[in-house]
């Protein structure tokens, strides 16, 4: 399986784990929690796959040049993919962070071993709350703030891909399935 296939398979997975996530944030509490540490693992592995795998992979590829970036003087320039794809890394990471910090993964049978108590516990490992009686708002309102910014990067993000590099975003998106080497020329 060629690199390209990997990756595709790898955003796959991201996609619709994150949109899994986010579709069951208000309703079913359990299960976007397990969707989100799900999340947290398939990005701890890319972050080890970038470390540890061909250069291509390397993350830096995701982040513009901010001095080209100021340059750019037409809607197809690869740098501002490379600008929506930074804000989807920066949202993605800050929702799942805030996510973790307000319900940190159970650890099974080393939980009896080591806790991590939720962000802003007391000493009984329940979340405090302010005089109200409120649960940090705090924390969840940046959770919710960039998930829904993190879905405002990704429509624009799919937006530009279909616009500009469509042989590539179709075969991303499964619709095209022999085009790799025309997504490879195609991509930034």
């Amino acid at each position: 399986m060629s690199m390209f296939h990997k990756i595709r398979l790898y955003h796959a997975a991201l996609a619709l784990l994150v949109t899994a996530a986010y579709l069951t944030g208000d309703e079913l509490e359990g299960l976007h929690n397990w969707l989100g540490y799900a999340v947290a693992t398939i990005i701890l592995f890319r972050v080890l796959w970038a470390a540890v795998g061909p250069q291509q992979l390397g993350i830096s590829r995701l982040f513009p040049d901010l001095m080209k970036l100021a340059k750019v003087r037409r809607l197809n320039h690869p740098m501002i993919n490379r600008a929506l794809l930074a804000g989807i890394v920066i949202t993605l990471l800050l929702t799942t962070g805030t996510g973790l910090l307000m319900e940190p993964p159970p650890l099974g049978q080393f939980a009896a071993e080591v806790t991590i108590a939720p962000a802003f516990a007391d000493d009984d490992g329940e979340r405090e709350h302010d005089r109200e009686g409120k649960e940090n708002e705090a924390l969840e309102e940046v959770h919710e703030t960039t998930a829904n910014l993190l879905v405002l990067f990704v429509v624009l993000h799919v937006t530009y891909l279909l616009t500009f590099k469509r042989p590539m975003a179709l075969f991303m998106l499964f619709l095209r399935g022999a085009g790799a080497p025309a997504a490879r020329r195609a991509a930034d």
